[in-house]
């Protein structure tokens, strides 16, 4: 899965990059702050569409091909910051960007699901995790190297995503994925849709906590900065702050996965529940009184929350037949996105009316929600072949 990886986290750097550079330039002086609104919803709206398009893409073209189309519209996404400023142009831009974000991880994520086994899929997404954590830290060190200013910041950022076809075209070997077994399902077709309500009967601790993570995930980043800020942190240490919950979820991701290798996922997914909602009411209830058990808490938080989502696909996936997979990665990412996109206005205000602890109010109940689910899943009775056979014939 090397290959991919490399490729993954370049696309990733060059996204983080335009991220980053589109929304300093749209908050310059000037600028209709209604125009920016338009702009930074575009690429969630776009991430919205990736999740629905990329199945029956797959199911014609296959992953290799869908892979390197998906590359190819998000270098020429990325290409047109760098020859306008058109503000309706930067929003099919972002909304592209968005498209080919999300259907990458969904062939991405289904690759690995295919091509993985058992005993070594929860390792093979810890590292996928690993991969996009770095090269979003990569993406911010290289704003930072060629100056947010810099007008040939847009340049590098394609420049980056063009980088990624490298691994192909340098003749390294893709892997292979293994032909597909016979259909158990008579008659069923490969590339229907396996919605929330089929994957919830097969893994519900899957689904739960795959929406906690887009909870979690992307936005702990976002809203961290305005709880610093409103419990009187300085901006550095708001800075470090942010910093720390990004290091605790790298350091964890390869040890979780291992261990997620060796133990009942279900399990662990109880554990990291328990220690995730522990760390929130502990920040919110003393996280104030002490600056260091601040930053030792979000790293507990960081270590815990971040590292739910790989154990959790890597468990859905081992409760589906392969020809679910592409079907059940786009429908997860989806329930993932639906989370991230809900999630900031929400906890903005949460933490205007009842204070800045508020924010771990909705944090520690994603996190309570997974714990339940894990204790559903470890109590209810196995799956059978025959309830996993009624299940598809619905879908």
């Amino acid at each position: 899965m090397l290959p991919i990886m490399a490729s993954v986290c370049l696309a990733c750097i060059g996204s983080a990059m335009l991220t980053t550079e589109v929304s300093f330039h749209l908050g310059k002086p000037g600028v209709d702050p209604d125009v920016v609104q338009i702009v930074l919803t575009a690429y969630p709206l776009g991430f919205l569409i990736g999740c629905l398009m990329t199945r029956p893409l797959v199911a014609r073209h296959g992953h290799e091909r869908t892979f390197l189309l998906i590359l190819t519209t998000a270098l020429l996404s990325a290409l047109g910051f760098v020859f306008t400023d058109f503000m309706p142009g930067w929003f099919c831009f972002r909304l592209l960007g968005g498209m080919s974000m999300a259907s990458m991880f969904v062939v991405c994520e289904s690759w690995i699901n295919l091509y993985a086994e058992q005993h070594n899929r929860g390792a093979m997404f810890s590292i996928y995790m690993l991969t996009t954590a770095i090269a979003v830290l990569l993406g911010q060190i290289l704003v930072a190297l060629v100056g947010p200013k810099s007008p040939h910041l847009f340049l590098v950022a394609a420049a980056t995503v063009l980088l990624a076809f490298a691994p192909k075209f340098a003749g390294l070997r893709w892997p292979t994925l293994p032909s597909a077994p016979a259909d158990p399902a008579p008659g069923a077709k490969a590339d229907r849709r396996l919605g929330p309500l089929a994957l919830f009967r097969l893994a519900p601790v899957t689904v739960v906590a795959i929406f906690q993570a887009g909870i979690t995930n992307m936005n702990i980043f976002v809203l961290t900065p305005l709880y610093g800020t409103q419990i009187g942190l300085s901006a550095a240490a708001t800075v470090w702050l942010v910093t720390t919950i990004s290091i605790a979820g790298m350091l964890a991701q390869t040890p979780v996965g291992w261990l997620s290798d060796r133990f009942d996922r279900r399990l662990m997914l109880l554990v990291q529940g328990l220690m995730a909602v522990t760390a929130c009411a502990t920040i919110a209830w003393v996280g104030t009184l002490s600056v260091p058990l601040l930053f030792v808490l979000f790293f507990v938080y960081g270590a815990t929350a971040l590292t739910i989502y790989p154990v959790a696909m890597a468990f859905g996936a081992s409760q589906l037949h392969s020809r679910h997979m592409v079907a059940a990665s786009g429908t997860l990412l989806l329930l993932y996105s639906i989370g991230n996109v809900a999630t900031p206005g929400v906890a903005a205000g949460l933490m205007a009316h009842l204070g800045p602890p508020a924010m771990f109010l909705l944090l520690g109940g994603g996190a309570a929600l997974v714990t339940l689910a894990a204790c559903y899943n470890l109590l209810r009775r196995p799956v059978t072949a025959p309830v996993l056979q009624r299940v598809e014939e619905r879908v």
